[in-house]
């Protein structure tokens, strides 16, 4: 059978003895199904060579396979990536993929124990230490890899895929080892309690956010994991030999992925927020019994949101919601109309059953209509036409500057502390700024928008509404480049108390005087069978708002929800 060769040893193969074992059985057993011994160096017994489409086209041997394997995971175990890549079906895939096994994932000292093959198929046992900074934990799994041949020579190579690095390795993946998410943030109500989804259902989106922006300036620290994570540009990862870096103008995926082992735990910080624990219960309570609604509670002289509830916990629209506010910005248009000298409250207004403007032809609910009305009367009956009889003496621009300038809204500058959306009061013309004077057209806003326009009312100048107080961070709140005059102030402020006295808002607001004020709201929304109800409204220093999504009139549906807040504040 001529001599036989040696082959030469390889350093650093810890687990090198059980793949060479498994070489030689294999061996044997190839001579009894397939006529010839494969040696240490692969050649025949016969040493006649086979040509490359023979090879190619010819079924894989046990020996073939055991050697094809057992070269791949020699190299891989020494660390050598350029020999095991060459050793698969996709080298520069491969090379990639083993360079991140060391850089990115920090795996070392890796071992493995291979298993006899069955057919082209053979398992492996995994034995090493992942590595994070001054963290280290063992990692073992089973692994598994499939030898073919190459299409190019024919010769036995293993086929590449990143399962062979980790079995829960799935193609478009790689291996990370680092910070996995945000650290925890454990937070706090305003006198010092924990704030949790158990006794407060709608934080969930607040909690979350708080530990995107202070987890780790409040202290805490965020896990420490292997994940399986996307192979976005994997390539300048693995050229860098950063743990978990990604190429500029790429996402940063290393905080998503699948936690393959954990290092180490994560560790909460603190955050205390504004929010009144009395307060936030009761809102929850409110909120519970009144589907799609939602509802905010600030303290007008300062911003403080005290209260934050959703009936659906998942969605935050307090907070983030972007819907027509309906009625409810007449009070913003009122300014703007006392301001512009188009409008005084004991004036007469018209109230006609229609207004066209633009091509639209406006109206009001149930197409109701005022005779010699006053600008007042048309407020607290929120007559739509008594305000779009005005669009053809306004500028495209008017409302959205003084939503901006006054009330602080449309500028997306506030610094609340968790994610809010801040309103807007886009420029537009013809018909659809005409709408937007009534709470149509491209105006959007959430309840947190719509108790600030009151706050602002009530407290005489625009507060930026916040959840985090700014001492904790030391940022810069918003600010409104002015303020209403004291006799704009003083007409808006009568034209809410008398809506709340008199008007459209009464029945809700009863009992809640007499340093008060109200407007109510009924969005119509395409597609829904039925308005949305809005209710902004103050009493003292504390202002709140609402909507009820697909309810009805904001009176009726928002208003009650609205005015138990109002009521439960000192």
């Amino acid at each position: 059978m001529g001599k036989r060769r040696r082959v030469p040893e390889r350093q650093g193969l810890g687990r090198r003895p059980a793949l060479t074992g498994l070489l030689v059985t294999a061996a044997v057993a190839g001579l009894g199904a397939g006529g010839y011994v494969v040696f240490g160096d692969g050649a025949s017994a016969a040493g006649s060579a086979q040509s490359a489409e023979d090879r190619r086209t010819a079924p894989l041997t046990a020996a073939e396979v055991s050697t094809a394997a057992e070269t791949f995971l020699a190299a891989w175990e020494a660390g050598d990536v350029a020999a095991a890549a060459r050793a698969t079906s996709a080298p520069e895939e491969a090379r990639v993929h083993l360079a991140g096994w060391t850089k990115e994932a920090g795996i070392e000292e890796a071992a493995f124990t291979a298993r006899a093959p069955r057919g082209a198929a053979l398992e492996f046992a995994v034995k090493a230490t992942v590595t994070h900074g001054k963290l280290s934990k063992p990692l073992a799994y089973d692994g598994g890899l499939t030898v073919v041949r190459s299409p190019a020579d024919g010769e036995p190579v293993v086929r590449w895929r990143p399962s062979v690095l980790h079995p829960e390795l799935k193609d478009g993946e790689r291996l990370v080892t680092g910070e996995a998410g945000s650290a925890p943030v454990k937070a706090l109500d305003r006198d010092g309690g924990k704030l949790t989804t158990d006794a407060y259902p709608s934080v969930g989106p607040i909690l979350k956010s708080l530990a995107e922006k202070y987890g780790e300036e409040s202290g805490g620290t965020p896990a420490v994991a292997l994940r399986a994570v996307p192979a976005e540009a994997p390539e300048d990862a693995a050229k860098d030999g950063k743990n978990g870096d990604t190429p500029p103008g790429t996402k940063d995926n290393t905080a998503d992925g699948r936690e393959l082992l954990r290092l180490a735990e994560p560790t909460p910080g603190e955050v205390r927020t504004t929010l009144d624990p009395r307060l936030q219960k009761l809102a929850e309570e409110t909120v519970a019994g009144k589907a799609r609604s939602s509802v905010v509670l600030l303290r007008a002289s300062t911003g403080e949101i005290l209260a934050s509830a959703n009936s659906d916990p998942d969605v935050d629209t307090a907070l983030r919601g972007s819907l027509a506010p309906g009625s409810t910005m007449k009070v913003v248009s009122s300014a703007m109309l006392l301001e512009k000298d188009l409008a005084a409250n004991d004036r007469e207004h018209p109230c006609p059953k229609y207004s066209p403007y633009g091509g639209w032809k406006f109206h009001n609910d149930d197409k109701f209509a005022m005779k010699d009305a006053t600008f007042k009367a048309s407020f607290a009956r929120s007559c739509n036409t008594a305000f779009i009889s005005q669009a053809e003496e306004l500028s495209d621009d008017d409302l959205t500057k003084v939503a901006q300038q006054v009330f602080g809204l449309g500028l997306n500058n506030w610094s609340v502390g968790v994610s809010t959306f801040d309103g807007a009061v886009p420029v537009q013309t013809d018909a659809p700024m005409a709408a937007s004077l009534i709470g149509q057209g491209g105006v959007r806003m959430n309840p947190l928008n719509m108790a600030s326009v009151s706050a602002t009312v009530s407290a005489g100048s625009f507060h930026q509404p916040y959840l985090v107080p700014p001492t904790v961070d030391g940022r810069a709140l918003a600010r409104a480049s002015r303020s209403m005059s004291s006799s704009v102030l003083g007409q808006l402020r009568e034209l809410m108390r008398y809506t709340a006295a008199a008007g459209t808002a009464a029945e809700a607001m009863a009992g809640l005087g007499p340093s008060y004020g109200a407007k109510t709201g009924t969005a119509e929304v395409e597609g829904q069978d039925k308005p949305n109800a809005w209710f902004t409204a103050y009493r003292g220093d504390f202002a709140a708002a609402g909507v009820v999504r697909e309810s009805g009139h904001g009176g009726e549906h928002a208003g009650p929800l609205v005015a138990a807040l109002l009521r439960a504040t000192p």
